[in-house]
């Protein structure tokens, strides 16, 4: 095994079979060859290239099996396999037309053109998934919107909230990559085409519109001019992953601790037959959360890889191109295979609704303390109310009992202690922001 992805072990614990297969040699070459006949149909309309050669190199993509062998023995030996591909698609065309296959263009335009197009199909799964989850999190947040349970800070426990609005807050942030993921496909999904060095000196005057040729025959943006060396577009689209990824793995970290034994509020596992133990039947461990921060971890580290590819040589090089490939496609199959685990975590989810309860310390109330401060400060200067339920806090911790009563014997301030008792009466603007949400699920 040289990489997980590959491997029959742990390829299920992170890949993705059906966003691997778009980028394996087979689809490569498949897309390459796309290209090819995109161009020679460009050029066939502006008269560069006879319409029978470019209908015979269109047919030729089908059927074409390319000798694998051969193509990974010309990338060693240039750097890039579509010097072999050439050779060998045009052996394939066979006759006059094969002369006309790869007229005017460079070894970039196909290998870079290709990508995008095997970006574009994994786009369309990828958001279909983003779709999913982000209904699935609406639901939730909906559905929960009333189950009371501690809102931790710093690892401590805080304050009351609700699961419903611990859900929103995991949602938002993919309701944000959604809208992102609109504004960045046209600036990835364009075609590229410059030849040699970015001039397209070989097809005169002619080089544009060949260029915005195959972007309308392949349904791709047209860039003002050519991007060899312009690799910010696929930056920008790691960074995007990246983020998805980031925004699973929060929610997966919070998952893992709420998991824990000692806290119990979630448990992935509902069902039996997952994380279990080798010498330990009690325990089910949250593999499905870890997977999804392991999966953040991993995008955030090789997305500087990307970063450093930017740094390109004049008109073309060769080195941060070489780091995208051995990149991007990495980032693409961890995305939609933590999209596809947190799918399948939230349809299996069991939320312990009495456990969350029970965890907000009812027999202390000690988690009330700032609701108690503000209640008291309606009667009292505000620091005089913080001093008094610090007082009071101090000798639950030491001598036990509940806040409230312990407030209500230190003051006779007319507060509503009732009220106070109930932490679901301080959950703020709780309904209102999970409103909010929503919304912005429906219009994003």
């Amino acid at each position: 095994m040289v990489s997980v992805y590959d491997s029959r072990i742990l390829g299920p614990l992170f890949g993705d079979p059906e966003i691997a297969q778009l980028f394996d040699d087979d689809a490569t070459v498949r897309a390459m060859a796309q290209v090819e006949a995109s161009l020679a149909r460009a050029e066939a309309k502006l008269g560069i290239v006879p319409q029978a050669a470019a209908e015979r190199i269109t047919e030729a993509t089908e059927g074409f099996v390319p000798d694998l062998e051969a193509l990974g023995e010309g990338s060693e030996q240039a750097g890039v396999a579509v010097i072999a591909f050439v050779q060998q698609f045009r052996v394939h065309v066979g006759g006059d037309a094969a002369q006309w296959v790869h007229f005017g263009a460079t070894s970039q335009d196909i290998v870079d053109t290709a990508l995008i197009l095997q970006l574009r199909d994994a786009l369309e799964l990828i958001s279909k998934r983003l779709d999913r989850v982000i209904a699935a999190l609406a639901t939730l947040a909906d559905t929960h919107r009333n189950t009371v349970m501690a809102a931790r800070t710093r690892y401590q426990q805080a304050l009351p909230t609700s699961f419903g609005l611990k859900c929103a807050g995991w949602l938002m942030p993919l309701v944000r990559c959604r809208q992102r993921l609109t504004e960045l496909r046209p600036r990835l999904l364009m075609v590229q085409f410059g030849g040699a060095a970015g001039t397209l000196a070989a097809l005169g005057d002619k080089g544009i519109a060949v260029m915005e040729g195959m972007a309308a025959d392949l349904d791709l943006a047209c860039p003002p001019t050519p991007w060899h060396t312009q690799r910010d577009g696929i930056t920008e689209f790691g960074s995007w992953l990246s983020l998805v990824t980031g925004a699973l793995g929060k929610l997966g970290q919070d998952a893992v601790l709420m998991a824990q034994t000692e806290v119990g509020e979630l448990d992935e596992s509902a069902g039996g037959g997952r994380g279990g133990s080798s010498t330990m039947p009690q325990k089910t461990n949250p593999v499905t959360g870890e997977a999804l921060v392991a999966a953040a971890r991993l995008n955030a580290t090789l997305l500087g890889n990307l970063h450093q590819g930017q740094i390109q040589e004049h008109e073309r090089g060769g080195v941060g191109w070489q780091m995208e490939w051995a990149t991007l496609p990495t980032m693409v199959v961890t995305s939609g295979a933590a999209l596809a685990k947190t799918e399948a975590l939230l349809g299996r989810l069991a939320v312990g609704i009495e456990r969350m309860r029970a965890n907000l310390g009812p027999e202390n109330g000690l988690i009330l303390a700032e609701a108690a401060t503000f209640a008291l400060a309606e009667y009292m200067p505000r620091p005089d109310a913080q001093a008094l339920v610090k007082q009071a806090a101090r000798a639950v911790i030491d001598d036990g009992g509940h806040l409230v009563d312990a407030l209500r014997s230190r003051t006779t301030a007319t507060v509503d202690w009732g009220r106070l008792r109930d932490p679901a009466c301080y959950l703020g603007c709780n309904d209102a922001l999970i409103d909010r949400a929503l919304v912005a699920v429906r219009t994003a």
